[in-house]
């Protein structure tokens, strides 16, 4: 479909260099910056043919959840598989459409909130144990010990191994893969894979012989009212999809942490009064959440995007990072005085963009809160005097806001 016509030309789209390190180092300074000059920046690098990112919350809203911009695997990068694993390898995030809805709808019902808080007892138990183990890394000379490895990091994978119903005798092994997945792309990325996929397939295969109080027996059991149900392939990879988008809650505890430590003021009113555990979650996803840019989607045909001229085929994203922090839909106020570039626990709740919005919305959302929920109040619970014990080191990724670190002192 052609443009159509304007009345005035749009003023020019500010551009932003991915590989800039400073927009690296402090992608909510650049990114902020952008959306205070327009809705629709320009995202380019070296190599690179460039993307449009929407700045700005209701507009990315309005983006995310607008059909003529689509998720397909270009979107992702691929790494190098064998042969045997490429038909797992497309996960529901690349569909749309009816093939998108029809697995939505059969797997939805066990995503749900409800599902979510029945699992709470065992989430909390994982934190539990996690904690134990935490205890015995602790620096017996100065009390202090690095959160990431030892905590945020093996988090989700035990709550993926538990939740899916992963045998206890593979699980150590799936924690190395969770180790080696959030830690982004490369050979080691490309050599976990195929040992996910065979652990899946194996799991499948025992929950079909011997169902259980988990995810996958629960799926295996689904059918709808037409008599559709998931194939093992679909069940494999949707595992597989778990393993890879399930990571998030290692950088969002970790940043988490990092930022209530930050905000002193903050930490003391959450350990006044534990009724504040949940909008602090939610506020604290907004603040310190782990995605920068949500995953590219394709323009299905010629659009002007909030005054900017996009092409059929044109990439775009959405800027969470920035989103999350635009003063028209987070702003001060009597009650909450602080700017969006500012953590306050008592913000009134305004839905943050870092799980998504529209028909890609984070299947795991609710498991994912749960985890930043337990973890943070476990570990804030087991050591009140929590503190820092240097400075956190940034992980150099243009697409995720993690900490490679976090010394603490217990």
């Amino acid at each position: 479909m052609p443009f159509a016509p304007e009345a005035d030309p749009a003023p020019p789209v500010p551009e932003i260099h991915l590989s800039d390190l400073d927009v690296i180092r402090d992608p909510f300074t650049a990114y902020g910056r952008a959306r205070e000059q327009g809705p629709v920046a320009r995202l380019t690098a070296p190599g690179f043919g460039g993307m449009w990112a929407v700045t700005r919350y209701a507009e990315a809203r309005e983006t995310l959840s607008d059909p003529r911009f689509e998720i397909r695997s270009d979107s992702f990068m691929r790494p190098e598989v064998p042969d045997d694993c490429l038909p797992y390898l497309r996960t529901m995030a690349e569909m749309n459409g009816p093939e998108h809805l029809r697995l939505r709808r059969l797997v939805a019902p066990a995503f749900s909130a409800r599902r979510a808080a029945a699992l709470r007892p065992r989430i909390e138990a994982v934190v539990d144990r996690l904690l134990d183990e935490l205890a015995t890394q602790v620096s017996p000379t100065d009390g202090t010990v690095d959160l990431v490895p030892h905590f945020a990091r093996p988090l989700p994978m035990d709550v993926i191994c538990e939740w899916v119903g992963v045998p206890e005798e593979i699980r150590p092994r799936w924690r190395e893969y969770g180790a080696t997945v959030v830690s982004g792309v490369g050979a080691d990325f490309a050599a976990a894979i195929p040992g996910i996929i065979r652990g899946a397939r194996e799991t499948v295969e025992l929950r079909r012989r011997e169902p259980g109080d988990d995810l996958l027996s629960e799926l295996i059991r689904v059918r709808d009212e037409e008599g559709d149900r998931l194939s093992d392939v679909e069940l494999v990879t949707l595992v597989w999809h778990l393993v890879m988008a399930g990571q998030s809650p290692t950088p969002l505890v970790a940043n988490a942490v990092d930022a209530l430590l930050s905000h002193p003021d903050q930490l003391a009113a959450l350990r006044a009064d534990p009724a504040l555990t949940s909008p602090a979650i939610e506020e604290l996803g907004r603040f310190a959440g782990p995605t920068i840019l949500a995953i590219p989607r394709y323009a299905t045909e010629d659009v002007l995007l909030h005054g900017v001229r996009v092409a059929k085929g044109d990439a775009v994203t959405v800027a969470i990072a920035t989103a999350n922090r635009d003063p028209r839909a987070f702003p001060a106020t009597s009650n909450t005085p602080n700017t969006p570039d500012h953590l306050d626990i008592h913000r009134p709740s305004v839905p943050h963009l870092g799980f998504g919005h529209g028909f890609h919305y984070c299947l795991g959302a609710s498991v994912a809160r749960l985890q930043t929920e337990a973890a943070v109040s476990g570990l804030l619970r087991r050591y009140p005097g929590l503190a820092r014990a240097g400075q956190a080191e940034r992980a150099m990724d243009p697409g995720t806001w993690r900490l490679a670190n976090l010394p603490v002192r217990v």
